[in-house]
């Protein structure tokens, strides 16, 4: 029996517990950086498991399963809600008003907990260390920073490569990859422009910072369209634009809010280059009083797999799951904190895509030519991964990756 037949061969006599876990966490989902009943039941499973368990950046959560000689491999998940009214009508549906698992973070963590349980019952079969790392704060891009400012680095032994995987909505039992950008880089960005407040009625004795912002909006639209090099990968989005309460006042300030992302280093540092000196220029321009205030937030880093350990990775699911099953990854414009984690410890990582649509219910869609509609997306209120088989991929996954890389010499039945 080989190493990944070993490990794998009690999954479905775990499945039970798993598909509930799932459902408790659907069912009682916390906020960002607010985890705390999610972090009690990852500790109490991993601490049942074998696992050394230690609570890192607030609610956070490592289990480490050292197991002689050999590599070290880090796996992580997130763990973390939305302030999203659940529209699903699924009897397992969220019981928190205005909060819900609507981006698969649940399905996540009760893949890495099954997976952690596996490769501890597992443990004659592979040698090396497994780290399981639950992450909080993933969609305030803040989580992963809490846990890395919180001594990470110092506290876990330091891992060979790092895994992480995400459900998107694409049919279940696909798994996606490729190496290089696969996850955009994203900056949140805060503009104020200042101008001279006047009574509507003599704009004249004005400098209107409504038309100042208005011309910030529509030259910003030449940031991609004329600095960015075709074929180079940029958005920027103003996505509002606040200024005064009333008809008759011309207000002394105006806000702008925006989100830019993008696949390169280079491009991002030109592109809000670009976009501070557009907003200077358009300010002079207009005669303000005083310089713009520029407040950067919600900063998320690229997500660039490495080459040579996504091909190792991908040949892994490839031999398990049948080729026909993985995918190449279209690259996304959404955006994820994990790289900074195996960027603290300057290691390589990968992360995938699992589908998590029923096939046919998919398949129905693409015939209908109805995928946008049909097809519920990350951060939907109706969001909802079908269980299985899903879950149950999911867990290959996080396995298959780990094994990938740790010695599954002399595996015994």
């Amino acid at each position: 029996m080989s190493g990944y037949e070993a490990v794998l061969a009690g999954l479905e006599a775990e499945l039970g517990w798993i598909r509930d876990t799932y459902i408790d966490l659907h069912r009682h989902p916390e906020l960002s950086l607010e985890e705390h009943g999610t972090s009690k039941l990852v500790e109490g499973k991993l601490a049942a498991f074998g696992y050394a368990v230690t609570r890192i950046g607030g609610t956070g959560v490592v289990g480490i399963l050292a197991n002689g000689d050999g590599p070290t491999v880090l796996a992580r998940a997130d763990t973390d809600a939305l302030p999203v009214v659940e529209a699903t009508g699924l009897p397992y549906a969220s019981a928190v008003d205005g909060v819900m698992h609507a981006c698969g973070h649940d399905l996540h963590a009760a893949a890495l907990l099954g997976a952690a349980k596996l490769m501890g019952d597992g443990r004659r079969a592979w040698s090396g260390t497994y780290i399981v790392l639950f992450q909080p704060g993933e969609e305030i891009g803040a989580g992963a920073q809490a846990m890395v400012d919180d001594g990470l680095v110092a506290k876990v032994p330091p891992p060979d490569v790092a895994f992480a995987q995400h459900v998107m909505p694409f049919p279940a039992g696909r798994i996606a990859t490729t190496a290089g950008p696969v996850l955009s880089a994203a900056d949140s960005l805060k503009i104020t422009v200042y101008g001279k407040g006047a009574h509507g009625s003599m704009p004249h004795m004005s400098v209107d910072p409504v038309v100042l912002a208005s011309s910030i909006v529509l030259r910003l639209q030449s940031v991609v369209s004329r600095e960015t090099k075709p074929g180079d990968f940029a958005v920027v989005t103003v996505g509002a634009l606040n200024a005064g309460a009333t008809s008759n006042i011309i207000p002394d300030q105006a806000t702008l809010l925006l989100n830019i992302r993008t696949y390169d280093a280079q491009v991002r540092a030109s592109v809000l280059a670009a976009i501070e000196r557009i907003v200077k220029g358009e300010c002079y321009a207009a005669g303000s009083p005083q310089d713009p205030d520029f407040e950067y937030y919600d900063q998320f880093p690229l997500t660039s797999n490495d080459a040579a350990v996504t091909e190792k990775v991908r040949a892994a699911f490839s031999a398990h799951f049948g080729a026909d099953s993985v995918r190449k990854a279209t690259p996304q414009t959404a955006s994820e904190d994990f790289s900074r984690i195996p960027d603290s410890f300057r290691v390589p990582y990968t992360f995938w895509f699992l589908g998590g649509v029923d096939p046919e219910t998919y398949s129905a869609a693409v015939e209908r030519g109805t995928v946008a509609q049909d097809i519920a997306a990350n951060h939907s209120p109706l969001f909802a991964p079908v269980i299985d088989p899903a879950l149950s991929i999911g867990v290959q996954t996080h396995v298959v990756a780990a094994l990938s890389y740790l010695s599954t010499e002399g595996a015994t039945p």
